[in-house]
């Protein structure tokens, strides 16, 4: 050997000897993170501690304990340590589009209009919104839209409320809603409290029944129990609210169990029919002023709108109906029924987001625990509105729909609104923080 080669030799030996106890570095990988150390609340009644959350490509690749589940190679690392992952949402009935501020008007339901009211959805951790009745083409078009990018709430669309006399009225509206490419069909069986006509038996029916030939389910307005039992033996799908004239029954609960039927509570839909006949506790919580146009809490403050909603009869029986609302969803729920948890938000004075928030807290009040309130809202949600197999639960293969929390929600349900980040499609979407 030469001593140019003993020289190249050394050289050679001496640079394995360092580099060989060094790991190559490794690259980052696009669209891979792992969620580290936080208490996971998977959607099914599953809580895991210390658990770590892996997203790639818009998916969750993988969920469970620190100890079960490794951090993949490339992926970015976020420490979550002390805090709570939740899944994102499901409004199983909301509404969007159609109102502005105080002003409501289906010519408001623009794609500009709609795409603000979905981001305002996500930034309380809302990332599903079953919109149940009042969307157009414009509606459709963003439902088509949901892809890897998305960076607001998923939206899903019932089209217009169907309404008619006969059959011969309902049937082809049916027909067109299906064209339109609609997500289930939505019906109002109630005569508001006495002020309107209800639609029709022979007509709701006919809904039902040409729904089905379209494969479309059916979503129901009620109001009344012996409306709801008639809708549940027809094989209505959903009852888009709580039974709020009197206790339900066991020949309700027996139907609605033999049939799978869901209730949507939408218990603070009751509370905005009256909340402002004087100002409520929350026009003072920052959490909801940071999304709220001051000029919006202005006009419900307005002395002559509060007392006309102090002399509605209305609102006061609506004041009373909460309260059966109330004992109907905790015996539904104690007795098996899944609640898709719902709000019936969009209208004025329903504020988007933040109502949500307060039906979770409604919810617990009517007695049924943290968990089970954060359930209905996540994977019996989804499960009722046939979404489980993408959203609602932290599970393998379902979108990255998620909420970081820093205090634990099943300590006390308030903690819902400590949000530190909203995830959709495992992007970081803006929130009221």
């Amino acid at each position: 050997m030469t001593s140019g080669q003993t020289k190249l030799f050394l050289c050679t030996l001496a640079g394995l000897a360092l580099t060989g106890c060094v790991e190559p570095a490794v690259e980052p990988v696009p669209g891979l993170k792992a969620f580290a150390g936080a208490r996971i609340i998977d959607g099914n009644g599953t809580t895991i501690e210390n658990g770590i959350l892996v997203v790639r490509d818009g998916r969750v690749e993988a969920v469970g304990a620190s100890d079960s589940v490794s951090v993949p190679a490339g992926a970015e690392q976020l420490d979550l340590t002390g805090r709570t992952i939740i899944p994102g949402f499901i409004n199983s009935h909301g509404h969007v589009g159609a109102t502005r501020g105080l002003e409501s008007n289906p010519e408001l339901y623009t794609r500009g209009n709609l795409l603000h009211q979905l981001e305002l959805y996500a930034r309380y951790g809302v990332t599903t919104v079953f919109s149940l009745g009042g969307d157009d083409q414009a509606g459709v078009t963003l439902r088509d839209e949901q892809d890897l990018s998305l960076d607001r709430s998923r939206l899903f669309v019932a089209g217009p409320v169907v309404n008619g006399a006969t059959a011969e009225d309902v049937e082809p509206l049916v027909d067109e809603i299906a064209g339109m490419g609609a997500d289930i069909i939505k019906i109002r069986v109630d005569d508001n409290l006495g002020s309107t006509t209800k639609m029709p038996e022979e007509a709701w029916r006919a809904v039902i029944e040409r729904a089905h030939e379209h494969g479309l389910r059916v979503a129901a307005h009620v109001f009344y129990l012996d409306d709801a039992k008639k809708l549940v033996e027809a094989n209505v799908d959903f009852l888009a609210h709580s039974v709020r004239d009197t206790d339900v029954d066991q020949e309700l609960i027996d139907g609605m169990l033999e049939r799978d039927v869901c209730l949507s509570p939408t218990l603070m839909r009751e509370v905005s029919t009256f909340v402002y006949e004087s100002r409520p506790d929350f026009f003072d919580d920052p959490f909801f002023l940071r999304a709220t146009d001051p000029n919006v809490i202005i006009g419900l403050e307005d002395p002559v709108r509060q007392a006309r909603i102090q002399d509605s009869e209305s609102a006061q029986g609506y004041k009373a109906a909460l309260e059966v609302a109330m004992r109907n969803v905790k015996a539904l729920s104690d007795a098996g029924v899944h609640i898709a948890f719902g709000t019936d938000t969009g209208p004025v004075g329903r504020f988007q987001g933040y109502f949500e928030q307060l039906e979770l807290e409604r919810m617990v009040e009517a007695g049924l625990t943290p968990l089970q309130a954060l359930v209905s809202a996540t994977g019996d949600a989804a499960g009722c509105m046939e979404v489980s197999e993408d959203l609602g639960t932290l599970a393998m293969g379902n979108w990255a729909d998620f909420v970081v929390l820093s205090a634990n929600p099943l300590d006390d349900i308030l903690n819902t609104r400590s949000i530190e980040s909203v995830w959709i499609a495992g992007n970081l979407v803006p929130t009221v923080g």
